[in-house]
């Protein structure tokens, strides 16, 4: 059997470690498994196998740290990244399952940060939202909580609505109506609270700004 003849720090990455076998090399591991080794330690073919197998699983999990650390993610979503990296199943599974228990992957979590932050910049209805995380892997059970718990479909029908609004001066109530209604139709609002939102602003612009609506009928330009 192969004997480890060396075990050598790499200079690109100190957490990383090359192994030599009978003095050439051999193979690379973190350096959590590498302190298992030692010089003149021999190896046999399934050792080497499980060796490199268990370092297959910490560099998935690396590159799902990495992803992370630009925002927070879904399992699917990092299921779907580790695929593009080419692991194998059982590896992409492996890291996954213990992301989870480190609490590093939390579907939940990763709902409640997409909806939060969607309601800051780029307010949706529910069907929209829905939509959107079920594309992310989101389950429909934590899809339907937290979209009760943290969307108000009329308040934010009414948010999004104010980006409409300064390009909108000049035209009549009808096609106000019309265009932005399509607009918070197209984000996923539900007809009653896209009525309610418009019915609100539009008031409120006859209170504050009076010369705010043509009072003939303007063309869709």
């Amino acid at each position: 059997m192969p004997k480890v003849t060396l075990l050598e720090r790499q200079k690109k990455n100190s957490e990383r470690v090359n192994v030599y076998l009978d003095g050439e090399f051999a193979f690379g591991l973190n350096i959590m498994d590498a302190l298992q080794l030692k010089k003149g330690q021999e190896l046999d073919e399934q050792s080497i196998a499980e060796l490199q197998h268990k370092d297959e699983i910490v560099k998935a999990i690396d590159v799902a740290v990495n992803l992370l650390s630009y925002r927070p993610r879904s399992k699917h979503e990092i299921r779907q990244k580790l695929r593009k990296k080419e692991y194998e199943e059982i590896v992409i599974e492996t890291a996954i399952e213990r992301m989870v228990t480190r609490g590093y992957l939390d579907d939940h979590a990763f709902a409640r940060f997409w909806i939060e932050s969607r309601n800051r910049s780029k307010p949706r209805g529910k069907r929209a939202l829905s939509y959107e995380l079920r594309n992310k892997g989101v389950s429909d059970a934590i899809i339907r909580e937290l979209l009760e718990d943290m969307v108000d479909e009329t308040a934010g029908a009414y948010d999004a609505a104010q980006k409409r609004i300064r390009r909108m001066r000049g035209k009549t109530q009808y096609v106000f109506k019309q265009k932005v209604g399509a607009f918070l139709q197209r984000r996923g609002f539900n007809y009653e609270a896209v009525n309610q939102a418009l019915e609100t602003i539009i008031e409120e612009l006859q209170e504050t700004e009076p010369d705010y609506f043509a009072e003939k009928e303007d063309d869709w330009s």
